[in-house]
């Protein structure tokens, strides 16, 4: 893993850069991503930290939060999303996604959580439950 790497998966190529470019001004290390394909071949041979998921534009399910929180168990979800009720993902929201984060980003908000993780030297998933 690279020190405060932070991988964006967002299909937006607006929203991403965004995304990317506020976090360079953080001096976190982002990384934009199209595709779960895309994630999963960039984190196949080391652990992340923090990915920002857009939920919006990013097909996901209960299904495949589960299992990718099973074979990545530091990684710390931070969803966006226009909407305030995704109930198809109720069970992701509970136990998989660290925090969720209405759109368009608050860049203080969405930084806070980042050091969150970032200062959590101990492994535990920012905003899990026991």
């Amino acid at each position: 893993m690279k020190k405060n790497e932070v991988l964006v998966l967002d299909t937006d190529e607006n929203q991403s850069k965004s995304l990317t470019d506020l976090l360079a001004n953080y001096q976190y290390l982002p990384i934009a991503l199209n595709s779960l394909v895309e994630f999963e071949s960039h984190t196949k041979d080391h652990e992340c930290s923090a990915l920002i998921l857009n939920l919006d534009n990013v097909a996901v399910t209960n299904k495949i939060l589960r299992e990718l929180k099973r074979r990545k168990p530091l990684l710390n979800i931070i969803a966006l999303s226009e909407r305030q009720f995704h109930p198809e993902l109720e069970e992701a929201i509970r136990y998989h996604i660290s925090v969720c984060l209405g759109k368009p980003v608050d860049s203080d908000e969405l930084i806070f959580w980042l050091k969150s993780i970032f200062e959590n030297k101990d492994g535990a998933t920012a905003g899990s439950n026991p």
